[in-house]
């Protein structure tokens, strides 16, 4: 039945979308095989007789999903979503399509942040909470302190842009060595690209960085992207050389907004920085580098951050109070239009980001529709 509602649920969408899903000029013109069709629609019209159904799909079914979509259609209601700002724009994306289908509900959305957006949720001030990694055990642990639970779900997947000024013609492609030189615990103090060049070769990078003014900036300690470009660059490196620290140096421009960080990179000649992917694809003035994971480098796109051959890639989550749903239909009724293959391909498609595949958002409209 929750399958069934989501299926007319993508059905509402696309009509809201595309209307009838079909172009004006199929609509509007009139063909020998247009007429046929109507000929044969008159035939069959006409025809009597009994036709035996069997299976799981039955028509009560079918009528109680469509009042239900009726239902939906007249709600009214409010839902509260916060998080990161990374999975900020697949949220309002949703919200903007769902208006169309229940105009009578308010989604409010923004995104401080995935660590910010984790203690609204945990304090049972949200409904819903974006998260651009998955949610840390202390969380997890102020959740349960608080009697929150929560119902994971992927939503789509995401790369972290390494970036620097479009005029900085000496850097293109860079290692991990070379980000734990330049911006890794170990840095802390370097003003110059030349002044990690030791320390990358000894990493096993590139090296050979100018001698010019480093101006990095990057997301803050409240940001989902600080902790994912943490976990997949510095921490094994940092680990292996038994550094106490194990994300990036502190004394680089830190902002949970990515557009003061792109603000930053474009006016600096020399700069280097880093935020989500689809941010960074969409910024003038920058250049997104190539990263050597090992072999060879690789250009951050939707198709090598979908394979993982992109080094820096990273699942997107939402996280949904279930407690919530019984006193807010408002809420379950976004949240099963969020499970649509409407929002979970092309909306997360529309801002930039990279769709789950088949099989995993599968998984995704499993875990909502068994919960």
């Amino acid at each position: 039945m929750k399958r069934r509602l989501i299926n007319l649920f993508a059905l509402l969408a696309c009509t809201a979308v595309v209307f009838g899903c079909s172009s004006s000029e199929d609509s509007s013109s009139s063909s020998p095989e247009t007429a046929s069709a109507s000929e044969s629609v008159e035939e069959v019209g006409s025809l009597e007789g009994t036709v035996e159904v069997s299976g799981s799909s039955t028509v009560e079914e079918t009528a109680s999903a469509s009042e239900s979509v009726e239902e939906v259609g007249s709600l009214e209601g409010t839902v509260e979503v916060s998080g990161s700002s990374t999975v900020e724009p697949v949220s309002v994306r949703v919200a903007e399509l769902f208006e169309d289908v229940a105009p009578g509900v308010a989604v409010n959305v923004d995104g401080p942040g995935t660590g910010d957006g984790f203690e609204l949720f945990c304090n049972g001030e949200t409904d819903i909470s974006g998260a651009s990694r998955a949610i840390k055990d202390a969380e997890a642990e102020a959740c349960a302190a608080t009697g929150v639970e929560y119902i994971e779900l992927q939503v789509g997947i995401d790369g972290i842009g390494v970036m620097t000024n479009a005029n900085n013609d000496a850097v293109d492609c860079v290692s991990k060595g070379d980000l734990y030189a330049l911006v890794g615990p170990e840095s802390t103090g370097f003003d110059s690209w030349s002044d990690a060049n030791d320390l990358a070769v000894e990493l096993g990078g590139t090296g050979g960085f100018p001698d010019a003014p480093l101006d990095i900036f990057g997301p803050g300690a409240e940001s989902g992207t600080f902790d994912s470009f943490n976990e997949m660059t510095f921490k094994s490196i940092a680990k292996s050389r038994d550094q106490e620290s194990r994300e990036a140096r502190p004394d680089y421009v830190s902002s949970g907004d990515d557009n003061v960080i792109l603000t930053g990179i474009q006016g600096s000649d020399t700069s280097l920085g880093w935020v989500g992917f689809a941010f960074a694809a969409n910024a003038a003035d920058v250049k997104l580098l190539e990263m050597d994971g090992g072999d060879g480098c690789v250009a951050p796109t939707p198709v090598t951050i979908a394979s993982g051959e992109y080094p820096l890639s990273r699942p997107l989550f939402i996280y949904v109070n279930p407690a919530k749903l019984a006193d807010n239909p408002a809420l379950e009724a976004y949240v099963d239009f969020f499970m649509t293959e409407v929002s979970l391909q092309d909306a997360v498609t529309e801002v930039g980001y990279v769709p789950l595949a088949a099989v995993e958002m599968a998984a995704t409209q499993n875990t909502w529709s068994s919960r």
